[in-house]
């Protein structure tokens, strides 16, 4: 099952910044991870925003929903999921 997810960061003002650099490393780990096991097939960062737009490749809802609440930086994020499916006129 593919997924988009339409991800926006926001960061709290107050964190203390050796706990916010400790997140963004274990967030980009385990991020690169899913990559390596084609979980996370695309990742874009939105120019301009701190967001980014997703594909991600699950086998249930449940799946994502556990993808999803591993990120380090998952606190932090407005996560908006749109289900996706193969469209009749792409080409392989």
């Amino acid at each position: 099952m593919h997924f988009l997810a339409q991800m926006e960061v926001t960061i709290p003002h107050d964190i203390d910044t050796e706990k916010l650099e400790r997140l963004l490393t274990a967030e980009r780990e385990r991020a690169q991870e899913l990559q390596r096991q084609g979980k996370w097939p695309q990742l874009w960062r939105v120019a301009g925003r701190y967001a980014n737009v997703s594909v991600l490749d699950v086998e249930s809802i449940d799946e994502l929903h556990e993808l999803l609440s591993s990120l380090p930086m998952f606190p932090f994020l407005d996560i908006k999921v749109t289900p996706m499916t193969r469209h009749p006129s792409k080409v392989d």
